[in-house]
């Protein structure tokens, strides 16, 4: 066992996870309680590896989320507050606006349902007649469409890299935890797999894809578990169709936006993501298959649960995965213009989607306490434009634990 002393803390906060998430957690604790120590551990060589490092880039105004929800909140707030902090640290950031496009008359109703609900979360929209759609982007085609003006891109990357410089933390890359010994009535030693031992007074669970076992390892029972999601991407040979960001109207019974088209800060368009289950937590493709946490994914009931609820949209996904041309027929609804020769394959990520017991897609962001540690157990998109404000909520309940210690 590893035994944690009285006196012997090498920091007063362990945070693990050096996605934006975690690095936002060790800005805040320094801002809200300098003089705090923070140590935080990655397993990778350096920051934004996974989730953070592998996604779209934009800058979500909010308008998806249910009014009074975390995401809701903290996404309206962390857009502002992003765009603040990149021209403060020079990031490079734009804000572009966005397009989400009914292409279907079954869209129409809920087109206007989600303007109303951006403007319930404070978000000014432009509901646009299809004659309208050509002035902001004109090869997109659509029945109608919502201009929401505040939503833009940003390095996310660059962020994630300043966040750690600016927190004054102790950032410890290639430092992979592979045993967590709490004494509540103590703190909390970690042992890495280069055999190093880390002592706190308390820990903050930002792990990610692995903060279920993060969470268990630590002793606590998380109520849900990470299901990896995949999302591929192409990347657009001919960027100029498209001008800025494009949007299809998102099935609200899933917390996945749909196909959509992105340029990015470099001027490149992505296309995608899908959403597939992955065979590994950090499962980029088909080929990537860990047994073990295949197995662990499946053993969960509310993986088979959510399977068995939601199969024909997972089979509509799986479909365009596997083949080009129906990926591309998915576009051509936003895009007409566009070939398949258009279409070039690029990096996929893996989102971290927590799934409870009987199947239900955790749909906005969790945060647990136990004895000296804070578990954020769920935190995909938004997560990233809303990095700011959780990592205050989360510092400020370490801090509390802290306080109590």
């Amino acid at each position: 066992m590893v035994h944690v002393s009285r006196v012997a803390y090498d920091c007063d906060v362990l945070v693990v996870g050096a996605g934006v998430v975690g690095l936002s957690t060790a800005y805040a604790i320094g801002r809200a309680a300098p003089g705090t120590r923070v140590t935080l551990l990655e397993k990778e060589p350096g920051p934004a590896r996974h989730q953070t490092g592998r996604n779209s880039g934009v800058v979500h105004s909010g308008i998806y989320y249910r009014p009074g929800s975390l995401k809701a909140r903290y996404a309206v707030r962390g857009a502002a507050e992003m765009r603040k902090f990149c021209a403060e640290y020079g990031i490079e950031h734009a804000v572009t606006g966005k397009l989400i496009v009914a292409t279907d008359r079954a869209e129409l109703p809920r087109l206007h349902a989600l303007a109303q609900r951006g403007r319930e979360n404070g978000i000014a929209v432009r509901e646009l007649g299809a004659a309208q759609i050509a002035r902001y982007e004109p090869e997109v085609r659509g029945l109608a469409a919502i201009r929401v003006r505040t939503t833009g891109i940003c390095d996310y990357t660059a962020v994630a890299r300043e966040l750690g410089r600016a927190s004054g933390a102790e950032l410890r890359y290639g430092a992979r935890i592979v045993r967590i010994d709490r004494r509540p009535e103590r703190g909390v030693a970690v042992l890495t797999a280069r055999g190093d031992v880390v002592r706190g007074r308390v820990l903050v669970n930002c792990a990610g894809l692995y903060s279920d076992q993060v969470a268990r390892l630590t002793g606590d029972e998380p109520e849900a578990r990470i299901v990896p999601f995949r999302g591929e991407y192409y990347e657009l040979a001919r960027p100029e169709l498209v001008r800025g960001l494009v949007y299809p109207v998102p099935d609200p019974a899933f917390p996945f936006l749909g196909v959509h088209l992105t340029r990015g800060i470099d001027g490149g368009v992505h296309v995608g993501p899908n959403a597939v289950p992955a065979l590994a937590r950090e499962g980029y493709g088909w080929g990537v298959v860990r047994p073990r946490e295949a197995l662990s994914t499946a053993a969960w009931p509310g993986a088979w649960r959510m399977g068995r609820q939601h199969w024909r949209y997972g089979a509509g996904e799986l479909r365009r995965s596997v083949s080009k041309a129906a990926f591309v027929a998915a576009v051509r609804r936003l895009l007409p213009a566009v070939e398949e020769d258009d279409l070039v394959r690029a990096a996929a990520g893996v989102r971290a989607q927590a799934v409870l017991r009987d199947g239900t897609l955790v749909d906005d962001f969790l945060i647990r306490e136990g004895a000296r540690a804070v578990h954020v157990l769920n935190a995909p998109s938004p997560a990233a434009t809303a990095s700011l404000p959780i990592g205050r909520e989360v510092a400020r309940r370490a801090l509390g634990a802290l306080a109590r210690g």
